[in-house]
């Protein structure tokens, strides 16, 4: 799955491009508002999905080496977030599915990359 699959299969779009978009293939889904839950995370080429849009989640990513970051729920980031995510070059996304909707229409996207190997 890369960040164009999920633009094009779930109703996303871009509030930022990082350095690596569309990218290598995101192999994982890390799905929590709580940003300590991220941070014991182990996962490469990860999407962090979120609704917390604070310059907390984007600092997170960086830590924990996160590809990008999906806000759920319509949330639109705080400036600082937007900020941070162009200082540190993590694509943005957003789309107005909930936490769980997003979360099942990246596991079939997963499915489908795995099956497509």
């Amino acid at each position: 799955m890369t960040f164009l699959d999920i633009i094009e299969h779930l109703p996303a779009h871009v509030i930022n491009k990082g350095s690596d978009f569309p990218g290598k293939p995101l192999e994982h889904v890390v799905a929590s508002d709580l940003m300590s839950d991220v941070l014991v995370t182990d996962l490469e080429n990860a999407l962090i999905v979120t609704s917390l849009a604070s310059e907390q989640t984007i600092r997170t990513a960086d830590i924990v080496g996160a590809r990008g970051v999906l806000l759920v729920n319509d949330k639109n980031p705080q400036p600082a977030m937007k900020k941070v995510a162009e200082e540190q070059h993590i694509t943005v996304l957003s789309t107005p599915l909930s936490m769980f909707q997003a979360c099942v229409a990246l596991g079939k996207l997963l499915e489908q990359g795995a099956s497509n190997e």
